[in-house]
């Protein structure tokens, strides 16, 4: 297996939105991407072969969870993350940081790193920079984040300029024990992500993204967004950052977004993008659809024979009706929600392949008109 990475971008919508390649050592995959979120190993509800069969690129796992279970050291004896969940296409791991700053009863957060208590059975653990670069590459994930310090929004300034620095600070020991590794282990197979803080002020997010240029990661993320803030502060934000990250390297708006959404944030020069809502929404019977949403357990779809969206050619759309969906809802079968799911992954790649197709065009502000006006009404 060859352990080139590369990033190119081949064409730009009047937008500014960019249409690329970024090749790892899995295979290519074509942006902008969205990542299907797998955060056990495994995408909620979705077999590999299911999200082969979608075309699914990339996926994203988190290293707190695999840290925890089954632990980092044991996927590595069995031959990484890939071996171990049976999938050879890429994957991104983020740094856990998320995952344990939301843990606020179960952590304490000191310059060293991060101190907390297993939700699973209470035990102890510190996470600093150096020790999620070494779950990371022990998980052997094609893409890795380095810990960052995630903060809620609105903010208080002192607490957003204090976890910009220290988030400078952990992405520096995080490089150096990437870059030392692989000084002693040669060429490693995985390309470290910096990830630009600063909550929702905008001279802390261009200070921010300044200060981790310095380190010269092969791609940025845009973190702490999509937590609550309103759309519009989202994308300034992130247009804030997109203005002064390099045109050669990807960037990746971590956690969005809604369907409608996602054309704004590439039209910001965004090429990657994660978020759990297409599952989460299927297991609680949310359907995206090119209609708008629906919510499949209203009493309107008990008759309805129609596929869930018409004009979907996903297998479950191909093959089931709403009625028959609705009763599978309404009776508990684990079965919607491998349905809804299947339609709801294919329904957010599908929007990524038209974006693509849009930006080809330059056409994306058309197509992305096209979406807020759908999405502006209720859910049916």
């Amino acid at each position: 297996m060859k352990t080139t990475f590369s990033f190119e971008v081949s064409k730009t919508d009047p937008t500014g939105a960019r249409r690329g390649l970024l090749t790892t050592p899995r295979g290519p995959i074509q942006t902008p991407l969205f990542m299907p979120v797998g955060t056990q190993a495994t995408v909620k509800a979705l077999t590999q072969e299911a999200l082969e069969e979608l075309g699914a690129e990339i996926i994203l796992a988190n290293t707190y969870h695999l840290y925890l279970r089954p632990g980092h050291e044991l996927v590595r004896k069995l031959g990484g993350l890939h071996q171990f969940m049976s999938w050879p296409r890429a994957i991104l791991t983020d740094s856990g940081g998320y995952q344990v700053f939301s843990l606020s009863a179960l952590r304490k957060i000191t310059d060293e790193g991060v101190r907390f208590r297993s939700h699973l059975d209470g035990s102890e653990h510190l996470l600093t920079p150096e020790k999620a670069a070494e779950i990371q590459l022990a998980l052997g994930s094609d893409i890795a984040m380095v810990l960052d310090e995630c903060i809620e929004t609105p903010a208080p300034r002192d607490k957003a300029e204090a976890a910009v620095a220290r988030t400078t600070t952990w992405a520096k020991r995080a490089r150096n024990y990437f870059q030392e590794c692989a000084q002693r282990n040669g060429d490693l197979p995985q390309w470290q992500f910096g990830i630009v803080q600063g909550a929702t002020f905008s001279d802390l997010r261009r200070e921010s993204a300044r200060q981790l240029l310095d380190l010269d990661f092969p791609g940025y993320a845009v973190g702490g967004l999509a937590v609550g803030e309103p759309h519009a502060t989202t994308c300034e934000m992130a247009a804030e950052v997109t203005a002064l990250l390099p045109k050669d390297r990807p960037r990746y708006l971590m956690g969005v977004g809604r369907p409608e959404q996602i054309a704004d944030y590439v039209a910001l020069g965004i090429d990657m993008m994660d978020c759990v809502l297409p599952t989460r929404a299927a297991r609680h019977a949310c359907l995206y659809t090119t209609e708008g949403r629906v919510l499949i357990k209203n009493a309107r779809y008990a008759q309805d024979q129609r596929p869930i969206d018409p004009k979907c050619a996903c297998s479950v759309c191909r093959r089931y009706t709403r009625a028959y969906l609705r009763h599978l809802f309404a009776a508990g079968e684990l079965t919607a929600a491998i349905l809804a799911t299947h339609h709801n992954v294919h329904f957010y790649l599908d929007i990524m392949r038209r974006i693509r197709e849009a930006i080809e065009f330059g056409n994306l502000a058309n197509f992305s008109s096209e979406m807020h006006v759908r999405y502006a009404v209720g859910p049916a």
